[in-house]
């Protein structure tokens, strides 16, 4: 049984990366996921208060890299409100259209639109569209990153 709750352990993380490309895919959801199959089923005592600590403040992090680069480069580029829904809207969309190209093409040419619909030049708007997908690749780095410190938190608590 234990083997088992160790494979859709294994998957529940291998799934988190897969959701820094697929963002309908709940990246970090699916990492609390591989630890609570750990804790529920396989030993509830042996996580400490500091790897539940570590995992909480990770989890944190990981909303703010994502969240401030994407505020810090769309800002930066003079940005508008309408920019950056289109970008939310783009991932979204582009989850599904021509995967996993679309989380790239279609942010940038719906912010870009959105854009000089708000009446700014071409090289305005190109240049929001960059920082969005700056953004975004910058986001997606970070998360990555803090997704793996995640695993190795628990990995490190789990084998010592």
């Amino acid at each position: 049984m234990d083997i088992l709750l160790w494979i859709i352990i294994v998957a529940c993380f291998i799934v988190s990366f897969v959701g820094l490309v697929y963002p309908i895919i709940p990246s970090v959801l699916m990492i609390w996921a591989g630890v609570a199959v750990y804790h529920f089923g396989i030993n509830t005592d042996e996580l400490s208060w500091i790897s539940w600590t570590m995992l909480v403040l990770l989890t944190v992090l990981l909303f703010l890299a994502d969240y401030l680069a994407n505020l810090h480069f769309v800002d930066k580029a003079g940005g508008s409100k309408w920019g950056m829904r289109a970008a939310t809207i783009g991932l979204i969309v582009g989850s599904f259209v021509i995967p996993p190209f679309g989380v790239i093409v279609v942010p940038f040419v719906l912010v870009l639109l959105a854009e000089l619909l708000q009446k700014k030049t071409f090289q305005e708007s190109a240049k929001v569209a960059v920082a969005t997908l700056i953004a975004f690749l910058s986001g997606t780095f970070a998360k990555a990153v803090i997704q793996f410190i995640m695993i190795v938190v628990f990995a490190v608590d789990v084998v010592f």
